[in-house]
Parts: structure tokens; sequence; C-alpha cells
């Protein structure tokens, strides 16, 4: 297996070399636009290590990889405009660059293009692969449906808010992993375990994401630090934190994500507060530690070399780590 930046290099040529803009360029050009604005290719990347680490060459599992990042950029233009974002990578959403209308067209024809792309595969795998997408592409929609829901609860428990990153975040990192197994002809026992370790990884880095959004150094985290705070959203740490604190705070954490302040740095310091008094911040780390930890358990299970294990161990500690 090679290293990240192999993959992450093979990966961004190919996508050059496959997605070119043609006529309307007003469908097209925003695809490109998309696509372009960088972000660290993580899901191919995985799906291109899987074939290596099941004894493919990795090139065959170039069209699986695009499938997986084209899906992933149509889920964000789409979840973009369903948040009004402005800035997507620093740079302007699709929505706001051309017009709604354009993002929720452009967005679509990802989809299919997404699909088509498994038009390159034999017909057993197609099949294999078609399936697996229209699964983990309905349940990213579950996803963001239950994060849409949560905007309007106040009664979202810690099991809800993690099915909805298992099904918003968690299952493309799975599916992208098995895609990877199956281009490769791994078992059906093994594309189950990759999957699963994938799944599993996901819902750490997500957990994970919540708590640097809080917590992280805004030099290294590549977001504004407090973001869900100022959109209010019901993160494991404002769940845990309700959860353990006294009546007092209980009720000033919820008045807290009740209002939008023009300037949010109070709000932010008073909330942050109150997740580590709580023991939610606390709380928090042991999740992501339980879930990293249930991840790496599941490599334990697949049939290939321990070195390769190891290479996936040493993706996810980096994963996790943030070093890639």
């Amino acid at each position: 297996m090679q290293k990240i930046s192999f993959y992450h290099t093979a990966f961004i040529s190919y996508l050059e070399e496959n997605i070119r803009s043609k006529e309307p360029a007003s469908l097209y050009d925003p695809i490109l636009y998309i696509l372009g604005l960088g972000g660290k290719r993580l899901r191919p990347i995985l799906t291109l290590m899987t074939a290596e680490a099941f004894n493919d060459d990795y090139q065959n599992a170039l069209d699986a990889a695009l499938s997986v990042e084209i899906f992933h950029n149509f889920s964000l233009i789409h979840d973009d405009i369903m948040d009004a974002a402005p800035l997507r990578r620093g740079q302007p959403t699709v929505h706001e660059k051309w017009d709604v209308n354009t993002g929720i067209l452009s967005g679509d024809a990802m989809l299919i293009l997404a699909y088509q792309l498994f038009e390159r595969y034999d017909a057993t795998t197609f099949q294999d692969l078609a399936k697996l997408f229209s699964k983990t592409a309905l349940e990213v929609c579950e996803g963001q449906q239950y994060d849409m829901d949560f905007e309007t609860r106040e009664d979202v428990t810690v099991e809800e808010y993690l099915k909805m990153i298992e099904f918003k975040t968690a299952v493309l990192v799975g599916a992208a992993m098995k895609m990877g197994a199956i281009v490769a002809s791994a078992s059906k026992e093994d594309q189950d375990y990759i999957y699963e370790f994938g799944r599993l990884l996901g819902v750490a880095f997500q957990l994970q994401d919540d708590y640097l959004d809080a917590f992280g150094d805004p030099e290294t985290f590549g977001k504004q630090v407090g973001g869900d705070i100022i959109e209010n959203k019901k993160t494991y740490l404002f769940i845990k934190a309700l959860e353990f604190s006294n009546d007092e705070d209980k009720l000033e954490l919820q008045h807290l994500f009740g209002i939008n302040p023009t300037d949010p740095s109070d709000k932010i310091e008073t909330v942050k507060q109150i997740f580590q008094t709580s023991g939610s911040a606390d709380a928090t780390r042991k999740e992501i530690e339980k879930y990293t930890k249930k991840a790496f358990a599941v490599l334990d299970e697949l049939s290939i070399p321990e070195s390769k294990k190891q290479a996936l161990k040493l993706f996810g500690d980096d994963l996790m780590n943030r070093r890639v």
C-alpha cells in the first residue's frame, strides 16, 4: 500500500482527466467549481486504499472513488442551499456564486454522474456497487432530515443523535471502503467488516468534529471554532451537558441555544464553560475513544496481511489526530 499523498495525487489527476466543462456550461461549470474547491478527499482515498488492501490495483477503483467524491460534493451543494450557507471551504457556495436553481440542477446532475461511473465495471460489480450506493444515498438523505428535524426539537436523545451522524456522515465512509473491497472482489464477509470499520471510524470522526468545533485550535481546525454553538446545533456535547448540568446551568444553556446575538463571543465562552464543568466535554472525548477502539477492533477480523491492517490503523490514527 502507498502513502496517503500518493493516492491523493493519483485521485486528483483522475478527477481532472474525467470531469471537464461541456455544454451547457451553466450546468457543468458549477460542478467543476465545487469539485475544485479542494478538501482532503478522504473518502475516495479510502476507496483506493481498500482496493489495494485486498490485493487489487488501486487504479481499478478510481471510478468508484470518483463516484464517492462526486456524490459527497453533490450533497454539499444541496446542504448549503438548505442551510443558506454563504461559504464552503472559504469560497462562495454554488448557490451564492450562481443561484439556487443552478445549485439544485447541477447537484442533481452530479448524482446522475456518480451513478454513471459504475457503468464502467462488469455487470456483477456494477450491481453490487449500485445497490450499496442506493442504500447509502438514501441513508444520507435520512440523516440530513433528522438533522433538520432536530433544529426544532428540545428532546433529542443521545441515541437519536448518534443515529443521525451515522446516516449523515459515517455510512458514506463505510460505503467508500466497501466499494474498494467490491472492486477488489473481496469476500462478502470482508466487505462487511471493512464497511463496519469505516462506519465506526466515521462516527468517531464526526464526534471529534463536534468536539473540535468547540475546543479546537482555530489555526488547525480549518473552520470557525464555535460555529455549532452560534447555529444552536444540538450536538453530542449539548445533549450530554443538558443531561449532566444542574437546573441553573441547564436553563442557561437552553436560553443561550434560543438566541442569536450579533456578537456571539460571550455566548460561545459561556456554553464552552458549561460543556467543561458539566462533564460533557470529558464524556464526548470518551465516546470518541470508544468508537475509535471499536473500529480498530474490527480490523482484527479482516483476512488481509497484518501489514495492511496496520496501514489502515495508521490512517485511522492520522485521521483522528487530524494529520490527513
